[in-house]
């Protein structure tokens, strides 16, 4: 059994070496209570609309060329951002794209030697905000819970107690911290979850920006 760090929840799951073997070069990003739980999200939110098909980007790397003619689904306006490390930790990439009318205005993407799955994903959304001007009201849109989480429930509480938590240090700080600060100080930009890997364009697309370091 391998053992992996769930990118929504942060805890620790397991996957059986035979399923790591059908999929090569693939690596598992959430457990399977959170997999669970986002197709329930993604069944009732369906139920009037036709089945979306599963997206091969869990375990294929795509080029964005690639993810334009595949996938049409999903928002139109926004910065959507991923990142994601390969083993986590280990060597990883953040991706994020300005989204306008379905025209893009601007992307960015970057790559580090040492990460875990989380800083890609912080340094991702931390990017997307220097991407929008000021005023300009936007939607940031990231596939994980727990910068959402981090960032609309948690932070308020871990700044009044000098940046810190009842349970310890508050991890990644050097990321959480200023991606607090600028989502308050510009209400204008709003942080919202999106499902991963449910065919979305942008949201792929930012996946494929967030992996390019691997096609290298």
């Amino acid at each position: 059994m391998a053992t992996f760090t769930c990118q929504d929840c942060n805890k620790e799951f397991s996957m059986p070496r035979s399923v790591l073997d059908r999929y090569p070069g693939w690596t598992p990003r959430q457990c399977m209570d959170c997999r669970d739980r986002d197709r329930g999200i993604a069944k009732r939110s369906s139920r009037s609309a036709k089945k979306k098909k599963r997206t091969r980007t869990s375990d294929v790397i795509l080029t964005t060329d690639e993810v334009l003619a595949e996938f049409s689904d999903g928002p139109r306006d926004g910065v959507f951002t991923d990142g994601g490390a390969v083993p986590n930790p280990g060597p990883g990439g953040w991706g994020a794209v300005y989204v306008r009318d379905g025209k893009v205005v601007a992307e960015a993407s970057g790559h580090d030697p040492d990460t875990t799955n989380n800083r890609m994903e912080l340094t991702a959304a931390l990017q997307a905000t220097e991407m929008v001007p000021e005023g300009v009201g936007v939607t940031i849109y990231t596939d994980s819970r727990l910068v959402v989480q981090t960032i609309n429930e948690w932070a308020a509480g871990w700044e009044r107690r000098g940046w810190k938590r009842k349970t310890g240090p508050v991890e990644n700080l050097d990321l959480v911290e200023p991606l607090y600060r600028v989502c308050r100080a510009r209400p204008e930009l709003k942080l919202e979850w999106i499902a991963a890997h449910s065919g979305y364009l942008w949201n792929e697309y930012a996946d494929a920006l967030a992996s390019r370091w691997r096609l290298d």
